[in-house]
Parts: C-alpha cells; sequence; structure tokens
C-alpha cells in the first residue's frame, strides 16, 4: 500500500485542496467545547486536516504511509508538527497517551484485521476519558458494489484501492467493545458516518 500512496501523492498536487472537511471541523469544535488539548492524527497526509486544530490551540501529533505527504505538509504547514512516518498497523509510535484522536477516511481501507488493530490500538493511546473519533465511508456512497468483490460490504474501487463500506450494524460491531457514544451521518464527496467513542475513566 504504501508505494500506492506514494504515487498518488506525487502525481496529484494536493488533491483534496488546502480547507478541512466539514467533518473536520465538526470534530474541531467538539474537541475545542471538551478542551482537548493534544490529539493524534492517524493517516495525516499533507495536513489539510489538521491545520484547523493547530489554529484552535490543539497541539496535533501524525502519522502517515506517505514520505511524499509528509513533505508537503511541511511546506503548507511549516515543521513544527511531530508526524510518524509509517503504516498505522505499526502503532504505536510513541508511548503517549492522548486527549482525542482523529481519523479521517482512512479505516474503510483496511481489511477487517487491520481495522480492529488500528481501533484497538487508537484506544489504547486514549486518556482515560479521551475521545476518538473516525470518519468512514457509507454503504449509500455510490461506488457501494462497485468495482471487484473482496467481500462482504469489500470491493476494490481501483486498482490497488480497497474499500470497505459501513452501516450501523458493522459500526456497532467494529465499535461496541471500545466506548461507541455516537453515530452520525454527514455528506461530503461520499456519504460518510463519523464514529464518536470515549475511553472509560480507569
Amino acid at each position: 500500500m504504501t508505494e500506492i500512496w506514494e504515487s498518488i501523492f506525487q502525481n496529484n498536487k494536493e488533491m483534496w485542496g488546502l480547507e478541512p472537511t466539514p467533518s473536520t471541523l465538526m470534530a474541531k469544535d467538539f474537541f475545542v467545547a471538551k478542551e482537548i488539548k493534544n490529539i493524534l492524527i492517524p493517516g495525516f497526509g499533507y495536513g489539510r486536516n489538521a491545520q484547523v486544530f493547530i489554529e484552535n490551540g490543539i497541539k496535533v501529533t501524525g502519522i502517515e504511509i506517505s514520505k511524499t505527504a509528509i513533505e508537503k505538509s511541511k511546506i503548507h504547514f511549516g515543521s513544527d508538527t511531530i508526524i510518524y512516518h509509517g503504516s498505522v498497523a505499526e502503532m504505536p509510535f510513541d508511548d503517549k497517551k492522548y486527549q482525542g484522536i482523529y481519523s479521517y477516511s482512512l479505516i474503510h481501507l483496511l481489511d477487517k484485521s487491520a481495522r480492529q488493530k488500528l481501533i484497538r490500538d487508537c484506544y489504547n493511546q486514549l486518556e482515560a476519558g479521551g475521545i476518538m473519533m473516525f470518519v468512514a465511508i457509507s454503504k449509500k456512497a455510490t461506488t457501494y458494489k462497485t468495482g471487484t468483490f473482496i467481500s462482504t460490504d469489500r470491493y476494490e474501487i481501483h486498482k490497488g484501492i480497497k474499500m470497505f463500506f459501513y452501516d450501523e450494524e458493522s459500526i456497532k460491531i467494529e465499535f461496541e467493545n471500545y466506548g461507541l457514544i455516537e453515530i452520525s451521518e454527514i455528506e461530503e464527496d461520499f456519504p460518510f458516518y463519523i464514529v464518536k467513542c470515549m475511553k472509560k475513566s480507569s
């Protein structure tokens, strides 16, 4: 997968623009209201969804598989933010506990075992009472059931790009043991679910 994302970021200049997504703005408002001061962003990309947190006084740490994306992020957003180069499959990259974790449009690109590991690893890096939010593609997307069938609700949409499409039932199955507190829907370039979990206080 590393080669695929390197190619995408090398051949497409800031393909999603520099403005944060609507779901990211919602996450920012929520984290600010909860007075969260530090977050981890697995799937950092080139930083378009990180800057709005930084501008609101939230310290951001990122994880990104593409060196090209990391280099682009430094051009646009400076080099003060720690970004670990590697796959989310290699988490954790540090022993820090974060007050918040935000993952945008990443989890549905993983197979079942990798999704389970990402959820577990993120939950383990939350402080007690911390919040993690995942933005994941919905079965309502027009791309659902297109491309090559891989397994239940998972398709190869483009060469090397495989997606698992969620509904509320599959969200509950995957997240119910990790403090699931809210499922909401949002329409962006695709219909997404915003999945919100809170780690129980010890």
